[in-house]
This record gives C-alpha cells, sequence and structure tokens, in this order.
C-alpha cells in the first residue's frame, strides 16, 4: 500500500512538473482569414507560422522558453477582426504575426496596442496600418504607395496610349491600392478613360465589363482580391475581351489560376521578388516541399515575421512587446526573405516589388527587367 503511495505520489509530482514547464511556454498568434473568400491566404499563413514554431522551437526556443502557437480566424471581417484582437491581448499574448486584409489589420492594432500586443503584418500594405503613430505596428511586407507606383511605371512603358481601366472592390486594400495607383499613373502622363467600383464578394460583373468593352480598354487594373479578379477575367474572356487584367499582390495564390482556368494566362500582377527563389530561402523551401507544400504568397513573409519578433525578443531578453519593438527597430534581422531593418514607422527599409505574369498551366514567374 505504501509503495502505491509512492508511486502516485511521484506521478502526481512527474504531472505538476510537466504543467509547470507548460505553462512556461510562451503562446505567440497568427491571425488571418482562416474561412471565408481569402481562406487561401489565411492557409499559407497558417502554415508559414507553423513551421517557424517548430523550427525556432528546434532550435532551443526563445529566452530558454518554448514557443506555443494560437491561430485565430477573423474571415478578413474588420469586426471579428477586432474580436480576435480583444481576445489575443486578453490572454496576454505578446506578439500576433496578422492579419492578411489591411481592412482587418487596422481595426485590429488599436486594440493591440491598448492590451500591449505586438503586430507584425505579413501582408497589410495599405499605407495607414503604419502612418498612425502606434508604437506596435510594424510589417514585412510594402506598402500599396510603392505597389501602385510599380504597377503605374510598368502600365506607363508597355500601355502608352492605351486605354486604361481601373477598378476597385471598395475594400481598404483594393480601393487603396487602385487609389495609388492611379495617382501614379496621371502623374506618368497616363489618363484613366474608365473608373469604377463593385462590391466584395460580387459574382456578376457583366456590366463592368460591357462597359470597359464599349470603351475599347486594353489593360484593367483591379484593385481588389484574386476571387473577384478572376470572376471579372473570365467574364471580359465570354463576351471575347482580349483586355489585360493587372491586378496586386493578391492574385499570388494558384487559386486564381483555379477561377480562371487557362484563361488566366498573361494576367499581370506585382508582388515582392519571389522568396522562394532566395539562397536564404532554400533550406525551407525544401523542408516545406518535404510536406507536399508550395511555401507560395504569404507563407515565406509569415515566417519572416515570426524570425523578426523572436529575434528580436532575443535580443531584447524578453517578450514584453514595447522592449521587443524597440530591439527590432534598432535592429538588423536575417529572415527567410532576406536581411530586414525598419524605419521609426514600422516600414521596412528595403523593397522592391516586381512584376508577374500567369501562365496557361495554372503558374506564375517574374517578367525579368519588369518593363519598367
Amino acid at each position: 500500500m505504501k509503495s502505491l503511495k509512492l508511486i502516485g505520489l511521484a506521478f502526481g509530482a512527474s504531472i505538476a512538473l510537466s504543467s509547470a514547464a507548460f505553462a512556461q511556454d510562451v503562446t505567440i498568434a497568427v491571425a488571418g482569414p482562416m474561412t471565408g473568400g481569402e481562406s487561401a491566404f489565411g492557409r499559407q499563413m497558417k502554415n508559414g507560422a507553423e513551421m517557424a514554431v517548430t523550427d525556432i522551437n528546434a532550435a532551443g526556443g526563445v529566452n530558454g522558453k518554448k514557443l506555443a502557437l494560437d491561430v485565430e480566424d477573423d474571415a478578413c471581417d474588420p469586426k471579428q477582426a477586432r474580436s480576435v484582437a480583444e481576445k489575443i491581448a486578453s490572454a496576454k499574448i505578446p506578439f500576433v504575426a496578422g492579419h492578411y486584409c489591411s481592412s482587418s489589420s487596422i481595426p485590429a492594432s488599436e486594440a493591440y496596442a491598448d492590451g500591449n500586443v505586438l503586430e507584425i503584418t505579413p501582408a497589410s500594405t495599405n499605407p495607414l496600418f503604419t502612418e498612425r503613430k502606434l508604437w506596435n505596428v510594424a510589417r514585412v511586407c510594402g506598402r500599396d504607395d510603392q505597389q501602385g507606383l510599380i504597377a503605374a511605371q510598368y502600365i506607363a512603358k508597355n500601355f502608352k496610349g492605351k486605354n486604361i481601366a481601373v477598378l476597385d472592390d471598395k475594400t481598404t486594400y483594393g480601393k487603396g491600392l487602385a487609389d495609388e495607383t492611379k495617382k501614379a499613373l496621371v502623374k506618368a502622363g497616363i489618363t484613366v478613360k474608365l473608373s469604377e467600383s463593385y462590391n466584395k464578394g460580387d459574382k456578376d460583373f457583366n456590366a463592368i465589363v460591357s462597359r470597359l468593352k464599349r470603351d475599347n480598354i486594353d489593360l484593367v487594373y483591379v484593385g481588389g482580391y484574386h476571387q473577384e479578379s478572376g470572376l471579372i477575367l473570365r467574364q471580359m474572356r465570354d463576351q471575347g475581351l482580349k483586355t489585360i487584367l493587372m491586378a496586386g499582390d493578391a492574385l499570388a495564390d494558384k487559386e486564381y489560376a483555379s477561377i480562371t482556368g487557362p484563361a488566366g494566362e498573361g494576367t499581370l500582377f506585382t508582388f515582392g521578388p519571389d522568396p522562394r527563389e532566395k539562397p536564404t530561402a532554400k533550406k525551407i523551401v525544401e523542408a516545406f516541399k518535404a510536406k507536399n507544400i508550395d511555401p507560395e504568397g504569404y507563407t515565406l513573409y509569415t515566417y519572416a515575421a515570426m524570425q523578426v519578433w523572436s529575434q528580436a525578443a532575443k535580443k531584447a531578453g524578453t517578450t514584453d512587446a514595447k522592449k521587443v519593438m524597440e530591439a527590432m527597430k534598432a535592429g538588423k534581422w536575417d529572415t527567410v526573405i532576406g536581411p530586414i531593418e525598419y524605419d521609426a514607422k514600422g516600414d521596412i527599409k528595403q523593397l522592391d516589388y516586381v512584376v508577374y505574369k500567369w501562365d496557361a498551366k495554372g503558374g506564375y514567374a517574374e517578367i525579368k527587367g519588369n518593363g519598367t
């Protein structure tokens, strides 16, 4: 009987010890559209975050502690994003890689600031995200005023004298990107012949396509997401238009090709230099491929956000969000997408957008030299 009691005490002690060890784990989060129309990008973010946490833990964790990952779904809905942010803040999670949609990242960031949470977005490009003097925001991607300029330069060089249209989906991201592109086009001396808006989630674009046909539009620039862009392209082809469709980084997922089929060939979009092709990513890309995951789009950007935070937390010797942010802005960080340095706002100092073209087989490649 005595031996059974000792065994019970030993077992209880082991449970207590393991619980104590688990309690010492640092929980960090990734938040994005795990459901809804942009879930393809939520999947990219989740894949990147999970791999990063696994690799960081395998290398010893952060300041002697292992990381645990909390995955949150905002469905690219601003109200849901705010609720997610309040939940993360109340759980005293010090860091979140998120969100995807600018319309989610911007309202969420205010709740994070109030709750002492550092937010690095892998994907939100609206300039306003880092223009509000919040202490807690940063990104590992570029801004719409950068990619809009590259798009406009490409159009000005390759479609000079052609009929140009600009569409937007009225969202923070879509309208913001369309406005920046239009502004850069006007500055380059290009006249925008047609400007139209639609609602995110729309399926029928035949009225807009008819106006594109009426005005003999040669290139239509779409400030919006991949689902609607794919439908616009298909409906243009159904009406016999050969108009080129160009858009932003929201087309960086193979789901676009699944919507358009071979008709998507020739579609153009702006995005950062493909991180999968960088020497810094070779080993990690191989690890993803071993799991049958193509680390496209924002997968490696999310991985990089995790790297920046973990390295800065080690440098600061703490996971306190304000101290980590101070370290982030003072340092230079080696990541899977290359070295990253920050300005005072939380924007990265070095970035080059390039232009990509979709092919008939459902792949895309950088247009070398960008035509700019």
